[in-house]
């Protein structure tokens, strides 16, 4: 088997554990700090399980360009080890914490060390032949959709079984392992000595590098607005969805089915938008499927009805699975050479922003507008973002690039 299917199937694996595990503690994540943490009180608990829950993703956002600058200069192969070993002693760690401020502190960590998707998309894009780009990106976007997806499942099911502890024991040797397979059957081509007498400039320095293509701050915008539109009415959606069912018989089934709706359709289409991109070009999947996402969030404000909020986000998951799939794609072609790993680290901090602000400014501002205001301003700035994506890949710099024949 060829060197990048191995690491693309390798690498999936890794993307899975990874996700799953950041997202397995959501379902059990109060209970744990009540049961075992000895948090009392609503109101200390809601603290508690909003500040940890969105620690993870506020050191993320600060030190992804890091890593994304060391990857550039030592390898994407051994951040991607760093990351993986990591995050594996450290979320093992979760299961050995007497206090919230334990808790806390190792999400902090666990965010600051993360960076294993920026690089192993780094990786696969290094290592992909041009011609099977797209289908490489939709398949790990799949690998990252399904752990996501999966791992509130996987904690709940698992928090029954085994209790909460273990699950954290659990998920760091998942991710050991998953570190052993990439250290032992992943293969990238790096040339360290070469690297090593590049001119490396600062994080600041290179991202006003990266920003002076004008084609990055868009696609980093696809990325952050994407995120945000996903996150910012979750908080909220299972309220939504107990007025729309008008009842609160199974409210908790069919809270999810409406979240699970969405990455399904997502993980099941990234891979074959991802491999159209291929045939048609990524930018051309990019426009689609940014005006498809956006004229499917709209009308979920207008709803009558639970099954018409799961169609409609089960569309909206098939547009958003052609998303990041063609970001990934368009960067690579745009990124200066040696640079590569440092655009996707930069990319995957603004995900992290995203999935930041969502969470916390999606609650504070259904107070205001309601949830259906979130749909419709979430809606709208993806229009003006799908304008300002347009304005970038349509200039003729951007037509004179390969991604274009």
């Amino acid at each position: 088997m060829s060197n990048w299917k191995v690491n693309l199937i390798v690498l999936w694996f890794g993307s899975f554990l990874v996700n799953a595990g950041m997202t397995m503690i959501t379902p059990f994540l109060s209970l744990y700090l009540a049961q075992d943490l000895h948090v009392e009180g609503e109101r200390a608990l809601g603290l508690w399980a909003g500040t940890i829950f969105a620690a993870n993703f506020a050191t993320s956002f600060l030190f992804q360009p890091l890593w994304g600058k060391l990857a550039d200069k030592y390898g994407r192969k051994l951040m991607l080890l760093r990351s993986g070993f990591g995050m594996a002693i450290v979320i093992t760690l979760m299961g050995f914490a007497n206090a919230p401020w334990q808790l806390l502190l190792l999400r902090l960590l666990n965010g600051t060390i993360s960076g294993f998707n920026p690089a192993a998309v780094s990786l696969i894009s290094a290592t992909t032949p041009k011609e099977k780009m797209g289908f490489s990106m939709g398949i790990i976007q799949s690998g990252n959709v399904a752990g996501t997806i999966l791992g509130p499942l996987i904690g709940g099911l698992m928090a029954n079984w085994v209790g909460f502890r273990p699950i954290f024991y659990i998920t760091g040797s998942l991710l050991f392992l998953a570190s052993l397979l990439s250290l032992y059957f992943v293969r990238e081509k790096f040339d360290r000595e070469e690297a090593s007498h590049t001119p490396q400039p600062s994080v600041i320095a290179g991202f006003r590098e990266l920003t002076k293509t004008p084609q990055l701050p868009a696609l980093f915008a696809v990325t952050f607005l994407l995120q945000f539109a996903m996150l910012s009415p979750m908080s909220v959606l299972p309220l939504y969805v107990e007025k729309l069912h008008g009842t609160t018989v199974n409210l908790p089934f069919w809270a999810g089915f409406v979240s699970a709706a969405t990455g399904m359709s997502n993980m099941v289409t990234s891979p074959i938008l991802g491999k159209v991109s291929d045939r048609i070009g990524a930018h051309r999947i990019l426009t689609f499927a940014l005006i498809g996402a956006a004229l499917t969030l709209i009308p979920q404000a207008f709803v009558q009805s639970v099954w018409q909020l799961i169609i409609i986000r089960f569309l909206m998951g098939v547009c958003m699975g052609g998303l990041l799939p063609s970001v990934n794609a368009l960067i690579r072609s745009y990124t200066p050479d040696g640079m590569e790993s440092r655009a996707f680290g930069f990319n995957s901090s603004t995900l992290a922003l995203g999935n930041l602000l969502g969470s916390l400014i999606g609650g504070f501002l259904s107070g205001y507008i309601g949830i259906e205001g979130i749909f419709i301003i979430s809606g709208i700035l993806l229009l003006v973002n799908t304008v300002w994506v347009r304005s970038k890949l349509y200039t003729k710099k951007a037509k004179d690039l390969p991604t274009y024949h």
